[in-house]
């Protein structure tokens, strides 16, 4: 079955069949490749025709100025953005002299596959140049998730049409010319050739290019090196000068046979090391693959994979497309975070320069969860992160004349790059965020070793940052004045419930580590005066409610503010940020994305279900998602509080956000929260999965087209497998000592022995809610 999207309908891969050169900007980003740490966006291996070429490194980067008409006292001077790297991806063909071009001649079958369980871009493509000569063109490539600093490519020609003379140029190439097509604020800015030439060499089959970025003082290097399978007939001449290593293979090859050549690509980069001690590392590793092979390189990304799907994957019965979003989402999410290590998860991964391969708080709040329950080793590192941030996050809070750690809104190295204060700096709920993934990752994985090296650091500094922040008013209430949440229509504001409530967590979660780990406390010049403010001010947060109403407030007065003017918005004027002054947006009730909804996901426990009900109609009717990072979130509380079937509307949204290209700038990169609230739709949405207050518990329900969920969850060294029907929850451990749960507040305990099956209540009545005019979900019927 094929979508009008182009892509085919198939639960393990991502196919698109035919020739559509005006789809490449989007399809060279779902069909990037990465490991976390190299990043390959899916462009042709010919070079040409392309539309936004890409190869990434995480981490590495290129500094710039921020511009500012009038700077300020603490104002962020340096942005940071990310680096189009050396180019070896690029294997050029010319058919008896004919470059293969896409654009010219005549593709007869063309099909691109990205293959969820060999981790792999598989292509076909049967091409008639302008001449008449027939090839056929069978590629397969991959970024390795066991050989963290190897890429390889397998490329085949086949003659179709009788003996024929081909000429094939493999290169390494720097300094690629890209060009943006948009005038959005959110895209990359664009770096004119960032990259300067250190040292390039050639041998045999190998070539090595050397750079360095002009102001960051970054540098890396890049290699590849060849096997090649083919007539004996050959001229093989390689050499490397500047931007440029080209290995020029010429053959004649006849009918019954094919060229065979693969391509092994390494890099690394550095702060510190030399140029030499970066060739030596990249020698080193195309060694490496060399002696692993094509073949062994394949099976162990399968193998490796199979171990992620294992835990991972999610079964949908009764909607087939859905299916295979949320499969490619978990594959680009792991794509995303495998092996990082070191480093950021950006906002794109390492699809797309957006956002300027930027790392925002989605890492700690959509991909996190997702890594903690089924991968928690790329959720440590990401942690690891962020704490070896933690210096630079500590001197930015002295800045803002604060104590504890401030961490950066958005970053690449842990500096802070937001040029615009109301959406940057005052969006302070970014170290409530941290905070909450890393607790989290102590109660899922009971991580002594993490806890001890930075679990209680990252607690520590950041509830001293809200005691700094904050402040006990004349009738005893805690604040946090001045701080903008994640609705960015609504900044610098007082007492925003999100921030609070994080806030409140995150001084508890802090006060009872350190009382649990004295030592360790003791070394951080944590007593037990400060751990009963904490207490105190957690006990006094203040959280505004609007009586009259009978709702909560998102922020101080918020529900007094004059109402945004929907009905006379037109649809071409979204998103808002791109059409109105924020001076208007931020005295209005109008919403962003979901800010007091999303604390009722998070911090559930301080709602009662009345409340989550009567304060989800109320901001649906505010909220217009001008943000990929909504639709997943209003999913998980929509059927929480008993919408399912806009839940379900909301969950396609999230899932298709990328393949459908809903926000049309999928050519940046993919929308890495986007794809991993997939998974908090089906798990924590129709699952109803929460990890409150030290326990987990479930509150199945299904929308009415799904027959079916499946997931797993690894938790405290055990494997949960919950299957869910329109009737029942079939709970079963895999693997671990029993384990208390709820379902539907009734708690049971689970063991090895047998499953646990529960029946699922029936659907309390609801009344219908509404959202803005024009800014409903597109029902999945229509999606």
């Amino acid at each position: 079955m094929v979508t009008e999207h182009g892509y085919q309908i198939s639960p393990w891969e991502l196919r698109w069949r035919t020739l559509d050169l005006d789809a490449l900007h989007a399809t060279e980003s779902t069909f990037a490749l990465s490991n976390g740490h190299i990043g390959i966006r899916g462009t042709f291996e010919e070079g040409e025709p392309r539309g936004l070429p890409g190869t990434y490194l995480n981490g590495f980067y290129e500094a710039r100025q921020l511009p500012y008409a009038e700077a300020g006292y603490g104002y962020p001077e340096a942005g940071q953005t990310v680096v189009n790297v050396t180019d070896g991806n690029i294997i050029r063909l010319l058919v008896d002299d004919e470059p293969l071009d896409m654009r010219y001649g005549t593709a007869t079958f063309h099909e691109r596959v990205l293959d969820f369980r060999s981790g792999t871009l598989r292509r076909v493509t049967e091409w008639e140049s302008p001449t008449g000569r027939r090839v056929r063109i069978t590629s397969e490539r991959l970024v390795s998730f066991t050989s963290r600093a190897i890429a390889a490519i397998r490329y085949e020609v086949q003659p179709l049409d009788g003996d024929i003379e081909l000429v094939i140029q493999s290169d390494l190439l720097a300094n690629e010319p890209t060009k943006s097509r948009s005038d959005d604020p959110r895209v990359a800015a664009a770096l004119h050739k960032p990259l300067v030439a250190d040292s390039a060499s050639s041998s045999g089959y190998r070539a090595v290019l050397a750079h360095h970025t002009r102001r960051s003082g970054l540098r890396m290097a890049a290699a590849m090196d060849h096997e090649f399978d083919m007539p004996d007939k050959t001229r093989i001449g390689i050499e490397a000068e500047g931007d440029l290593a080209r290995l020029t293979v010429a053959v004649d090859v006849p009918a019954d046979e094919s060229v065979v050549v693969t391509k092994y690509l390494a890099y690394g980069w550095s702060a510190r090391r030399s140029t030499p001690a970066l060739e030596a590392q990249v020698d080193a590793a195309l060694a490496e693959a060399l002696e692993t092979g094509w073949d062994e390189l394949l099976e162990r990304q399968r193998q490796y994979l199979d171990k992620f799907w294992e835990v991972a994957d999610v079964e949908l019965d009764g909607d087939a497309e859905l299916q295979q979003a949320v499969r490619f989402a978990l594959f680009h999410v792991i794509q995303a975070g495998a092996r990082g290590e070191s480093r950021a998860i950006p906002a794109k991964g390492l699809t797309g320069p957006g956002y300027d391969g930027h790392a925002f708080w989605d890492t700690e709040i959509f991909v996190l969860p997702i890594l903690t329950y089924t991968a928690p080793d790329a959720a440590r590192d990401a942690l690891r992160w962020r704490h070896s941030t933690l210096d630079k996050a500590k001197d930015r809070a002295a800045t803002l004349g604060q104590e504890g750690a401030a961490f950066p809104w958005r970053s690449i190295n842990g500096d802070e790059c937001s040029g615009y204060w109301p959406a940057g700096t005052a969006a302070f709920h970014v170290n409530a965020d941290v905070a909450n993934a890393t607790a989290r990752y102590l109660f899922a994985t009971g991580d002594e070793d993490f806890a001890r090296e930075c679990g209680l650091e990252l607690l520590v500094e950041t509830a001293r940052l809200w005691m700094s922040l904050g402040h006990h008013n004349s009738a005893g209430d805690f604040r946090i004045d001045g701080v903008t949440g994640p609705d960015e229509y609504s900044a610098v504001v007082d007492n925003n419930i999100y921030t609070n409530l994080m806030a409140q967590k995150n001084l508890l979660d802090a006060a009872n580590l350190a009382v649990r780990l004295p030592t360790v406390a003791h070394d951080l010049a944590v007593d037990s005066e400060e751990i009963a403010r904490w207490r105190s001010a957690a006990e006094h947060m203040r959280i505004p409610f609007d009586d009259g109403l009978g709702v909560h407030q998102q922020s101080e007065n918020f529900t007094q503010h004059a109402e945004w003017d929907f009905a006379t918005t037109p649809a071409e004027k979204y998103p808002l940020l791109l059409h109105y002054p924020y001076f208007d947006l931020y005295r209005k009730q109008v919403v962003k994305q979901a800010d007091l909804v999303f604390a009722m996901f998070l911090r559930g426990d301080a709602f009662t279900d009345e409340q989550k009900v009567a304060n989800f109609a109320y901001y649906e009717a505010v909220t217009v998602r001008d943000s990929s990072l909504s639709a997943a979130v209003q999913s998980v509380v929509a059927a929480e509080v008993g919408q399912l079937q806009l839940a379900y509307d909301y969950f396609a949204e999230a899932a298709l956000t990328d393949m459908h290209d809903l926000h049309s700038n999928v050519e940046n990169g993919l929308h890495i929260a986007s794809l991993a609230g997939a998974w908090l739709a089906c798990v924590a949405g129709f699952g109803g999965f929460r990890d409150h207050e030290g326990k987990m518990s479930f509150a199945p329900r299904l929308p009415p087209r799904l027959g079916r969920i499946a997931f797993h969850l690894n938790a405290q060294g055990r494997c949960i497998a919950v299957e869910i029907t329109p009737e029942t929850a079939t709970y079963t451990l895999r693997s671990g000592e029993p384990i208390d749960l709820e379902h539907h507040g009734e708690p049971f305990t689970l063991t090895v022995e047998e499953p646990v099956v529960q029946p699922v209540p029936g659907l309390p009545v609801v009344e219908p809610v509404r959202q803005p005019p024009g800014r409903a979900p597109i029902p999945r019927t229509a999606l």
